[in-house]
């Protein structure tokens, strides 16, 4: 999605973009996607109105395309792939307006990447403290103070978007290349990764009924969508 509709955050950001997607261009993704169970009347599935027309966090299409956005690392798209395996981690966090903050997105995907491979249990509600643990401290903490972003490279990102007029279909069978516009700073990421696994350990876990038991890919639900 992000690397086929190449476009600046501003041009993102336009909700009737993501609105004409949704019910000109592919309402049947949406529905097979977002359908909800059969209603107690027997009525047909059906996705909600917010899957068409709401917030990026929550719009079909927009949801994709932005979590690409704030989690990759550059043109390399493999921290959004581990952000994107977790449901909550996509729910949760694309909300919080501390993840424009590219080295407080990246560290967060490092903190879901080693507990994942801890095989934590509760892997899902370990994520939703951690967002609202950062969330909170991003009241009181300036993140970047703290762990400093590099300016990026419009350069490299306008010539990308540029590229999209004849470059090849994305591929399949591994993941694209996305635009070169600067890598986030692995010190920040470092400094912020230590804090946060901090937070993790002293947040409370909510632990959300029928959770027992639940192994390390309890909330995943975006393999399907392929992206």
């Amino acid at each position: 999605m992000h690397a086929t509709i190449r476009m600046t955050r501003a041009e993102a950001a336009e909700p009737e973009l993501w609105a004409y997607l949704a019910m000109v261009v592919a309402p049947d993704y949406v529905v097979w996607r977002h359908k909800g169970a059969v209603g107690k009347d027997g009525g047909s599935p059906s996705a909600t109105g917010d899957r068409f027309l709401g917030p990026h966090y929550k719009q079909a299409f927009a949801r994709l395309w932005w979590a690409a956005e704030m989690f990759r690392d550059g043109e390399d798209y493999r921290p959004a792939e581990v952000a994107c395996s977790n449901q909550d981690m996509v729910n949760t966090t694309l909300r919080l307006s501390v993840v424009d903050h590219r080295p407080t997105a990246r560290a967060l995907v490092r903190v879901l990447e080693s507990l994942t491979a801890a095989e934590t249990s509760l892997l899902g509600d370990k994520v939703n403290a951690l967002s609202s643990a950062v969330n909170a401290a991003g009241c009181t903490l300036m993140y970047e103070v703290l762990a400093p972003d590099e300016p990026l490279h419009l350069d490299g990102l306008m010539g990308w978007i540029r590229d999209a007029e004849w470059s090849a279909s994305v591929p399949w069978d591994r993941l694209p290349e996305g635009p070169d516009d600067g890598p986030v700073p692995q010190q920040s990421v470092d400094r912020l990764t230590s804090y946060f696994e901090e937070l993790l350990q002293a947040a409370p876990v909510r632990q959300r009924k029928g959770a027992e038991g639940s192994g390390p890919q309890g909330g995943v639900s975006l393999a399907k969508l392929g992206e």
